[in-house]
């Protein structure tokens, strides 16, 4: 009778005793903290002790003591575990630093209580990893068929991290692969398809990458680049001794000025970027100018054809002068005829007078005049 009021005294006290644990979730390179603690009971503690089921340690194995005269390592130390409970409190909390992903698994967190025995709970330890993301634009050149324009890539990530696109307007197409590594991390990887114009050139889309490892969702941008040569080259007149070479190409075009398919003057003229500009305006410097644009995938030229004046031509406003009286003299001599009349008359007479063809017109004779003259 005294052993069966025992049991059941030992069973009663048993039930309402429990060993407080709970699951963890950390990011590779943090810090976890494995809670263990044992409420609801009066029993003194012999130790407390660790065992490990995990991704490094495949067998269950005996990893750490706690002991009244203090904690300890069994079967080889790990400086990253410390014990950080404490014992009268009948807490026997672990923490662990710069965890890996192989720390990943099942903590067994064990109390030996007297008289009840050894009591458990089990603590899963998670271990995250955020993606490494990076972009990888193609810079495809100028056609009319689909190809790869953007890459999107979010590698070895823990849990598999969401990739997707904010492409605005642009008329493409996208696809997301994923690979399973060995150590339980996962590789996404988006790419944006379309056909390579010049409109889309320079367009810009955003790549966002969101998962439970990213404290935040991170958006990598980036500006579509279609490569194609100079499309055409237009010379345009900045003022009247600059002269700016215009041409449409990506990568954008090197310019280069020649004379005559020469080198430039010496002197007088200069480049600047993309301008010809010329120091003087003298003749010398007169003659057809090159521009040249090119790039990696072909060139284009535009021709500028220059002609300056040397000096001033006092002999032609001289001339101008005298064309100006001559002019004015011709006006009023017509003035006077026509107020004195006698334009009219001459004008008359001139109608009246026989035109000098008439006058030397010959005369067709009949045949008996030209007996009698003979």
């Amino acid at each position: 009778m005294l052993l069966l009021v025992s049991m059941l005294i030992l069973n009663t006290v048993t039930d309402a005793l429990q060993v407080i644990g709970g699951s963890v979730t950390v990011v590779r390179g943090g810090t976890a903290v494995l809670p263990c603690k044992v409420v609801d009971t009066k029993d003194k503690i012999d130790q407390i002790s660790w065992q490990r089921l995990t991704k490094g340690k495949p067998l269950k194995d005996n990893f750490f003591t706690i002991l009244p005269s203090g904690p300890q390592f069994v079967n080889g130390e790990d400086d990253r575990f410390k014990f950080i409970g404490k014992l009268t409190d009948k807490n026997g909390t672990l923490q662990i630093t710069n965890v890996t992903l192989i720390d990943e698994g099942t903590y067994t967190c064990i109390f030996s209580l007297y008289p009840s025995g050894n009591h458990k709970t089990d603590i899963r330890l998670d271990v995250q990893v955020p993606p490494v993301t990076s972009l990888k634009d193609y810079h495809p050149t100028l056609g009319s068929e689909e190809v790869a324009l953007v890459t999107c890539t979010a590698a070895g990530s823990k849990p598999p991290a969401e990739v997707r696109w904010r492409t605005g307007t642009l008329a493409v197409r996208t696809t997301t692969n994923s690979t399973f590594h060995a150590d339980g991390t996962t590789t996404t990887v988006s790419s944006l398809f379309g056909v390579p114009t010049r409109e889309i050139n320079n367009h810009s889309v955003q790549c966002v990458v969101t998962g439970p490892a990213l404290l935040k969702e991170e958006t990598l941008s980036v500006y579509i680049q279609i490569h194609f040569p100079p499309v055409s080259v237009i010379i345009s007149e900045r003022s009247s001794v600059s002269f700016e070479c215009v041409t449409q190409a990506n990568p954008a075009a090197d310019i280069t000025w020649t004379r005559s398919g020469q080198l430039l003057p010496e002197s007088g003229v200069s480049v600047q970027g993309a301008t010809l500009l010329f120091q003087k305006t003298t003749s010398d410097l007169n003659g057809l100018y090159q521009c040249k644009a090119s790039n990696l995938y072909g060139k284009k030229q535009g021709y500028l054809f220059v002609h300056f004046y040397s000096g001033s031509c006092r002999v032609c406003w001289v001339l101008l002068g005298l064309l100006l009286v001559l002019i004015a003299v011709a006006a009023a001599a017509v003035f006077y005829l026509y107020k004195s009349g006698k334009l009219l008359s001459l004008l008359s007479s001139e109608a009246e007078r026989p035109s000098p063809e008439m006058e030397t017109l010959p005369t067709r004779l009949s045949t008996a005049e030209a007996s009698e003259m003979r």
